[in-house]
């Protein structure tokens, strides 16, 4: 079983290459009586995808296309997404394990009520996606990802870490920072500055959040106006 480890972070990745794990293919994510396991689906375009009370286990999902994506009370445990692309997500009142998001577009998504526990989101596009009272029980990795003016709304990021990802006015609203990692991010135009208390940077990183800061707060220098 592999992990994924960034700085003091450890994400423990999906068992999916184990020996006697056959995964097969399948036809669609509904499953019989709410469970689908052991299997791959991918290179799909749907119009929609909606989803409830499901459990997907050790699984790969790859090339899966939709137009809108509705997923509610979806247990993930074990399970790989590469290269989707989940137009219009809303994501609610889910538990999500074991999982990785690779080269996905989860742009503009909704999701609330969602809980991470060992998940890595790589080189993914959250851009302009909110992320309301979602919470870490374990490890979360972003790494590579775009999140310009996303919103973590009453967010627990107390277990996860970001690095090398685009943080263009992403906002953090409420919720629980401490121990959040941002070390290896520009974070010079982050919004919602009061609520990243004890989080986890570099000394070096001390100007951008003044330069954040000085932003959010709409000063003006003293020499602008005496150039006037």
């Amino acid at each position: 079983m592999g992990t994924r480890t960034i700085r003091r972070t450890s994400v423990t990745l999906p068992a999916l290459d184990e020996p006697g794990l056959y995964l097969s293919n399948v036809t669609s994510l509904e499953g019989g009586r709410g469970r689908v396991s052991d299997f791959q689906y991918g290179n799909a375009d749907l119009r929609a995808l909606d989803l409830a009370d499901v459990h997907l286990l050790d699984g790969r999902i790859s090339g899966l296309r939709a137009q809108r994506t509705r997923l509610e009370k979806v247990r993930v445990d074990s399970v790989e997404f590469t290269g989707c692309d989940l137009a219009s997500l809303h994501w609610s009142d889910s538990k999500v394990t074991r999982a990785v998001f690779r080269d996905c577009k989860l742009m503009g998504a909704v999701l609330e009520g969602v809980t991470f526990d060992d998940v890595v989101f790589e080189n993914c596009k959250l851009d302009y996606s909110t992320l309301t009272h979602v919470r870490t029980a374990g490890a979360v990795i972003f790494s590579g990802c775009s999140l310009r003016e996303t919103v973590f709304e009453a967010a627990n990021l107390t277990k996860a870490a970001f690095d090398d990802c685009d943080l263009r006015l992403t906002e953090f609203n409420g919720g629980q920072c401490r121990g959040l990692d941002l070390r290896g991010n520009d974070l010079s135009q982050l919004r919602g500055l009061a609520s990243l208390k004890q989080v986890i940077i570099d000394r070096a990183q001390t100007l951008q959040l003044a330069e954040a800061l000085a932003t959010e707060l709409s000063v003006t220098y003293g020499e602008d106006l005496d150039a006037k």
